[in-house]
């Protein structure tokens, strides 16, 4: 089966109920069929064949999920992108991937204009915008003009589907290559562990649809299932709260920043919406303090899981019971389909609760797109390694514990030091540069660099933070920047990070005393 036929299936089963929601624009199963088949038709008429890549700029929005079936349908490959990403970052994305087209909208298209000329491959621009600039295919005419017959192309199980760029580096980019049959197993394991039905309301808030969470466990799950999602965009809490109400949302995820706000809210101001639709209330990304877990329910009576999953291993691997039975800390038990083993460094098994790297046997990804040599690494006899820490109990439950990789995770979203270390040694002034995850409050961490300048030259905080937020998305860019005379190193060179880290939190420390003095 493909993602073609699940969309086709569910549009004759649920029709006219809706299937993606944005305040008052609602798409029916029927008509999220229709438009995409009208996508997926005008792809063709451009030239769009089977493997050819089409790059997704865009928000959160029903017309996501319009585009995305539109171009799987055809068996091109999707390539969902963060919006955030600056010139810089997609530009090596795109050189990358070499989309054939390119579909966004005016806010992110217009920096864009400039650059364009220089992706030659880029053979056609679809903007989104209601009022576009004449130069490019608007998705309203495709919309208005565009045939919605069915097309009868049928992509392989083993197709691409799409490839999922993740965090970071995006300098050297990983490009996850899932397949339909990846997919369409995802949505059924998805299913079983949130125990999702046609009744179930979803909704998606403050997690990109371009994310693993957000695409497959919500929105590929939902479809799957004839659930309803409902987008919901900004950060307002209070917002979220009024919308579960009204919309009686039974399922809600986020990552433990959200989790954290929300809890913040309940403490200083109470929650005043009724919130007992809400069978469902999950976390993942990262693991989840203990203390917040304790506070969410003790404040707004309901029970928060957690679920583990990576881009790689397409979503959803582990899940504590949706009951809230689980085990306190851990992210549940292997879900139908998969297998789960902690490994020590020689690829052996280790007994109950001994720490190693977390391995997992399931719909797994195909590779990296164009890296043999970083596949080969990350899969070995059928088993993906995750480069994450964990331990699993005698009773099969997993816990993590941290990351064997050099990982930074704010809020949610994985960051790699070495692309910020790269940007930073790029700076006319900086010599040498370390950068490391430092405590971040609710954020979960946050970033932290240090550096030291070449001989003679001065440069501010600030001046390092707009040197990065003009070439990375913001969620990148250190939120600490300390200049030292010399950075600390082991005998043989190597950089000693955690020393590093132990002195920014030091310094970090300081300076909020020192504030609460001055205040």
């Amino acid at each position: 089966m493909n993602l073609k036929v699940i969309l086709e299936q569910a549009a004759k089963r649920y029709g006219e109920k809706t299937a993606v929601a944005l305040g008052e624009l609602r798409l029916s199963y029927t008509k999220l069929d229709e438009d995409s088949n009208r996508i997926a038709n005008a792809l063709i008429e451009m030239g769009v064949s089977k493997g050819d890549r089409v790059a997704m700029l865009l928000p959160d929005s029903p017309q996501f999920a319009v585009i995305y079936f539109g171009v799987v349908k055809i068996g091109a490959i999707a390539v969902p992108l963060d919006t955030k990403y600056k010139i810089r970052e997609l530009t090596s994305l795109f050189s990358h991937c070499k989309p054939k087209v390119l579909v966004t909208e005016s806010p992110y298209l217009e920096p864009l204009l400039p650059f364009l000329p220089a992706f030659r491959y880029i053979k056609c621009v679809i903007d989104l915008s209601a009022e576009g600039n004449g130069q490019f295919l608007g998705y309203q005419v495709i919309m208005a003009k565009g045939s919605a017959k069915r097309v009868e192309l049928e992509p392989k199980p083993t197709d691409v589907a799409h490839i999922a760029y993740t965090s970071g580096p995006a300098f050297r980019p990983k490009g996850v290559m899932l397949t339909h049959t990846h997919l369409v197993r995802a949505i059924k394991i998805s299913a079983c562990g949130f125990q999702q039905t046609d009744r179930d309301i979803v909704m998606l808030f403050a997690l990109p649809m371009h994310h693993a969470v957000s695409l497959v466990v919500i929105l590929l799950t939902s479809i799957g299932k004839g659930s309803t999602v409902i987008i919901l965009p900004g950060l307002s809490i209070e917002g979220l709260m009024g919308t579960i109400e009204r919309e009686k949302a039974t399922i809600f995820m986020g990552v433990p920043f959200i989790h954290a706000l929300i809890v913040k809210k309940a403490m200083e101001e109470g929650i005043a919406h009724d919130l007992s639709p809400l069978r469902i209330c999950a976390s993942a990304g990262a693991p989840l303090p203990i203390n917040i877990i304790e506070q969410f329910e003790r404040h707004l009576g309901l029970r928060l899981i957690q679920f583990y999953g990576l881009t790689e291993g397409t979503a959803h691997v582990t899940c504590q019971d949706v009951d809230g039975s689980g085990k306190l800390g851990s992210v549940g038990q292997a879900l139908p389909g998969w297998r789960v083993k902690v490994v020590d460094d020689n690829g052996q098994k280790l007994p109950p609760n001994r720490p190693g790297e977390i391995a997992i046997r399931g719909p797994i990804m195909k590779g990296y797109y164009k890296n043999p040599q970083a596949s080969a690494r990350a899969i070995k006899h059928g088993w993906l390694y995750t480069g994450d820490i964990g331990r699993l109990d005698e009773d099969g439950h997993l816990f993590i514990l941290g990351l064997k990789k050099e990982v930074i995770i704010v809020k949610g979203q994985n960051i790699y030091p070495s692309d910020i270390e790269a940007l930073l040694l790029a700076h006319p002034k900086v010599a040498e540069v370390a950068v490391v995850g430092v405590p971040g409050g609710m954020r979960g961490e946050a970033v932290g660099a240090a550096i030291r300048l070449k001989t003679g030259e001065t440069a501010t905080e600030q001046e390092i933070k707009k040197f990065c937020l003009e070439r990375i998305a913001n969620y990148k860019v250190p939120k600490q920047v300390i200049f030292l005379d010399s950075l600390p190193k082991t005998a043989d060179g190597k950089m000693q990070k955690q020393a590093l880290k132990g002195y920014l939190l030091t310094v970090y420390s300081t300076s909020k005393a020192e504030e609460k003095l001055v205040s």
